[in-house]
């Protein structure tokens, strides 16, 4: 009951991170695109600056469950996609430096220099998030002493890179209506009109991703045993849709709500079908990490639980108060501030 109970707070944890951080890298990816001046790219940036270290929070969380909990996974999790996690480190890294160091020199191309860097982190990251658990969810072949039998191109197959995609895109829309919310004029325009745009090609490759999952994957059979799972990725498709209604209706906030439903939904869905796997062995079932065979003991489970219930709460309490107190858009006087990036 214990090992059942984390492996759902290890999926919300993933989820809320997803959510949260998923505008962040789907704003940074976007912002070469879609900012036409220096000031557009700082409202970009300050649109992200009092939330996106606080964001990355619920990774640390959720990486830190994986390796309390479940410690025999995060051994052969960090050892069998060491080189994409650490890809993704660097990627995080950098974009957290361009934050700080891009204000720093009043050079065009020094800042061009840290715009691409922010690009990079962002993009990178959201990229091979998808691409590595679209391979958890299809089977990574890992042997019976948890090691891979492959490398990092050998992950980079037709399901992983449509994992990726379908992160990426889930993650600019996200971001484009993050950037519709706080900002005016111009660029809110067309903030706008490139989640709307995108929108389509999200629902496109959501929908590829939906029918490869069947044939590449073994998620749907917690599903067809357990009909009343389908609400959850019925859940994922109802807010998509709502997404580009809400878009249409120029309703951004809600539109912003029902892309995080998305997120959630879509990642619950494939965290879902896992269990109770959470490292499936493509090579045989029996090397396959699950909830079972590779939690830490009750006792530990146990006073993480009581952790848990007393400081996450805390936790999503400050935030709520961060976003409300940063709710209203970039205005000039944030970008004069001596504070502002």
């Amino acid at each position: 009951m214990l090992e059942t109970i984390w492996f759902v707070l290890w999926g919300v944890l993933w989820a809320v991170y997803f959510m949260l951080d998923g505008f962040d890298l789907g704003l940074g990816t976007l912002n070469p695109f879609i900012a036409r001046s220096d000031e557009d790219k700082r409202v970009a940036y300050n649109s992200m600056g009092p939330f996106w270290d606080g964001n990355e929070v619920w990774l640390i969380t959720a990486g830190g469950v994986t390796f309390a909990a479940f410690p025999t996974t995060y051994a052969v999790m960090f050892s069998s996609l060491y080189s994409p996690l650490l890809l993704i480190l660097f990627g995080l890294i950098i974009r957290a430096v361009s934050f700080e160091f891009r204000g720093k020199v009043d050079s065009p191309a020094w800042r061009r220099l840290w715009d691409t860097c922010h690009f990079v982190g962002s993009f990178g990251p959201a990229l091979l998030f998808g691409v590595a658990f679209a391979n958890i969810f299809q089977g990574i072949p890992i042997d019976g002493k948890g090691m891979l039998q492959g490398n990092l191109l050998s992950l980079l197959n037709p399901y992983g890179i449509l994992g990726g995609v379908l992160f990426v895109l889930l993650f600019v829309v996200h971001g484009a209506l993050w950037l519709a919310i706080k900002s005016d004029g111009d660029l809110h325009e067309r903030a706008g009109a490139v989640a709307g745009k995108l929108w389509w090609a999200l629902l496109v490759v959501a929908v590829i991703f939906l029918v490869a999952t069947w044939f590449a994957t073994k998620l749907y059979l917690n599903y067809l045993t357990h009909l009343v799972l389908f609400v959850i990725p019925s859940l994922a498709v109802a807010a998509l849709l709502a997404v580009k209604v809400f878009v249409v209706g120029k309703s951004w906030w809600k539109a912003w709500f029902a892309s995080s439903l998305t997120i959630v939904a879509a990642t619950l869905f494939g965290v879902v079908g896992l269990f109770p796997n959470l490292l499936p062995s493509s090579l045989d079932p029996a090397f396959s990490m699950t909830v079972f065979n590779s939690a830490s003991s009750p006792m530990t489970l146990k006073i993480m639980l009581a952790v848990a219930l007393i400081f996450v709460p805390i936790v999503i309490a400050y935030q709520v108060w961060g976003y409300y107190v940063f709710k209203d858009k970039i205005t000039d006087e944030d970008l004069a501030s001596e504070e502002a990036y």
